[in-house]
């Protein structure tokens, strides 16, 4: 099946939600997002810095990108001038890096706390505690560049539907109670990105409003 085919494919899954397609474009070369583009595609994720910076002139400049891989703080400057969201804050120390890179640029970057849902220790990402220790700092109510609309995580690899349902509840569940404490009144605090190319479906159940698929656009890389 071509990209287009996929693409719409996935975009009928999203009919009668309110999620958005984040299309994951590591390792796959600036031609195959140009085809995703021509078919409508605005949001961009990488996973990678070095990748997203020689990616992003190549294409057009409305496109929205996500970085959803792990950022180290020595690399936000790289991307600062252009970043739509970053979905992988997972620090405060992070978030000051944020902040301070897009006040140079005069941007706002928009933001996802990211959170360890998996049963798996090489996936990074805050617990409820860290998180709201964050919130509840001095620094966090300083923050004029940064824009925190949401959550993310990655869930387990795994086949078990009980499980992904029980690790999507639970950022869900993060969603509703930062939400309800901390950005009542904001309605840009809206985001649960959760779901991928193998579980997103699961995901779209429980409630993301972003999924991150790249394999089943661009097929195994």
């Amino acid at each position: 099946m071509s990209i287009a085919d996929n693409l719409h494919r996935i975009q009928q899954q999203l009919t009668g939600t309110n999620a958005r397609l984040v299309v994951v474009t590591k390792t796959h070369p600036v031609e195959r997002l140009q085809e995703a583009y021509d078919t409508g595609v605005r949001l961009f994720g990488e996973n990678r810095v070095q990748e997203m910076t020689a990616k992003q002139p190549e294409l057009p400049a409305d496109v929205e990108w996500h970085l959803i891989g792990h950022l180290q703080t020595n690399k936000v400057k790289y991307i600062a001038p252009f970043v739509h969201t970053i979905q992988s804050i997972d620090s405060l120390k992070l978030l000051l890096e944020i902040e301070r890179q897009a006040a140079k640029h005069n941007r706002v970057i928009e933001g996802l706390l990211q959170f360890h849902i998996a049963d798996e220790e090489t996936k990074t990402g805050l617990s409820l505690p860290e998180a709201e220790e964050i919130l509840r700092s001095e620094e966090f109510r300083s923050l004029r560049h940064v824009r925190l609309t949401g959550i993310m995580g990655v869930a387990t690899f795994t086949t078990d539907e009980d499980q992904l349902r029980r690790e999507f509840r639970t950022l869900r569940g993060y969603f509703d109670k930062l939400k309800a404490l901390y950005f009542a009144d904001d309605e840009a605090f809206r985001e649960v990105s959760m779901g991928m190319s193998s579980d997103f479906p699961l995901a779209l159940r429980e409630g993301s409003t972003l999924i991150r698929v790249g394999s089943a656009i661009f097929g195994a890389r």
